[in-house]
């Protein structure tokens, strides 16, 4: 580990020599503790962020966002409706280069809140069709991954295959994607350049004529050109906003029509579970495995009849897991000498999988100490930089095509985390910088915060909450 924001602050003041460190406060960034990160104020009034890698994998990975954020040359920012980070240094630590970027204003909103309706759903939809328009000149020129839709779909067939190989894959998840990975007119798209690794925490908002609107976007060291649907499939865990994107995706787009859009999304999402499995059975940690069969069965029992034919369908708890997943880093395709194609899965957090699985697990045999025990699971890791939980979904039975997977323990586990940590989450992801350093919704100072920004902080996600509800009456 790099250490504390004082120890990243020094990291400014190598790489950039002329400025007058006046503030540091730590970042939380959601990416799973495979960062040390920290806002930096600068005398001048702005603000730099500064994020070292603590292991080899995040290195590789900050290395390849270094490598995006360059390749966003002025022009092709212009065609943006949003900032991405600027890249302003980069500083030689053991663990590997920290990467210094200004600082992309906003506040985030988990999937699971993103309300339907004009505003951030829309704003998502615009914002990254935008980002699909650019020119694939913008990633090549900087020998980022160019994929076609044929080596696409060769990834996933690989992915499909070696999950099988682990012999814990339920067969009608077998059978679906084959199916899926089978179907030529699935895989008729045009590739365009992707973030990648678009999760509802890369998007930042800010409110404009009274509407949350996309400002910036965060997490690009996926940033590629391959199939747009990657972008999208973190909307399974978006069941209220996900119509109003795709429409406005579809609007704003430039390219012909998708069709399968949506249902490569869903498929993208779903073998995010097999990703989990892999990662359990090549790391030798059975109860990764087992966490990833309890899902797995539980996607094949939320499916039911629809199990062995891949539908765009919502799955109460699953889908609320799916976003687990995607917070994660991911597995991603990577050319192997012979020229194939090969999935290498990098570092997960196990925490808050199993904390899904323990809540299903407790809801389903009655055992009341085990909800308490995930709780606990929860706390130790909100210690550990692991992201927090998504809000579990309330779409009924009646609004599905297949039955939901009855998982109410885990929505009662949620609250349960959310009323004993409330008070710090105003101090945290809802903070607001003391004066004199800087203002972000992740930013945790490591001095006290004053009552009266708290409570505007608190002010700020209530205007949030109540436009929300505003918007979907």
């Amino acid at each position: 580990m790099t250490g504390s924001p004082l120890t990243l602050a020094a990291s400014v003041s190598a790489a950039l020599p002329e400025a007058a460190v006046v503030s540091a406060a730590a970042l939380s960034t959601g990416e799973g503790g495979r960062y040390d990160s920290a806002v930096v104020g600068l005398d001048d009034g702005s603000s730099v962020v500064v994020r070292a890698p603590v292991d080899a994998s995040a290195a590789s990975d900050l290395a390849t966002e270094a490598l995006a954020l360059r390749a966003l040359t002025p022009g092709a920012r212009a065609l943006l409706p949003f900032v991405a980070p600027r890249p302003l240094g980069e500083v030689a630590l053991p663990e590997g280069r920290a990467l210094l970027t200004d600082m992309v204003p906003g506040y985030r909103v988990e999937a699971g809140d993103l309300p339907a309706g004009p505003g951030a759903a829309t704003s998502i939809g615009i914002a990254l069709a935008a980002l699909h328009a650019l020119p694939a000149s913008v990633v090549r020129a900087e020998g980022l991954p160019v994929k076609s839709a044929e080596e696409v779909r060769e990834a996933v067939v690989a992915l499909i295959e070696r999950a099988a190989s682990t012999r814990r894959l339920p067969v009608a998840l077998a059978t679906r994607w084959r199916r899926a990975a089978e179907d030529e007119a699935l895989w008729r798209f045009e590739p365009c350049v992707v973030l990648g690794d678009a999760v509802a925490a890369s998007f930042r908002f800010e409110d404009r004529d009274g509407f949350p609107t996309v400002s910036g976007l965060l997490g690009w060291s996926r940033f590629s050109v391959g199939d747009p649907a990657v972008d999208l499939q973190w909307l399974a865990a978006a069941p209220d906003a996900a119509d109003d994107v795709y429409a406005a995706y579809v609007s704003a787009a430039h390219r012909s029509p998708d069709p399968d859009l949506r249902t490569r999304a869903r498929l993208y999402a779903e073998l995010e579970f097999a990703k989990w499995l892999l990662h359990g059975h090549e790391q030798r940690r059975e109860d990764v495995v087992d966490d990833a069969v309890a899902l797995l069965d539980a996607l094949v029992d939320g499916l039911g009849d629809a199990a062995t034919r891949l539908d765009p369908v919502a799955v109460v708890g699953v889908d609320d897991a799916i976003a687990v997943l995607a917070d994660t880093p991911v597995t991603r395709a990577v050319a192997e000498d012979d020229g194939s194609i090969s999935m290498q899965t990098d570092a997960y957090d196990p925490a808050m999988v199993s904390l899904f699985v323990a809540a299903a697990r407790a809801h389903e045999t009655g055992d009341v100490g085990a909800p308490a025990a995930a709780a606990e699971l929860a706390e130790d890791a909100s210690r550990h930089d692991v992201p927090p939980l998504p809000g579990s979904s309330d779409v009924s039975a009646a609004e599905m095509e297949t039955a939901p997977i009855d998982v109410s323990g885990w929505g009662d586990l949620r609250q349960s985390v959310d009323s004993t940590d409330s008070d710090d989450a105003a101090g945290s992801a809802d903070a607001v910088a003391p004066a004199g350093s800087v203002t972000d919704p992740d930013v945790v100072p490591d001095t006290d915060v004053p009552d009266e920004e708290i409570e505007a902080a608190r002010a700020s996600r209530a205007a949030f909450q109540r436009w929300a509800r505003s918007a979907s009456e």
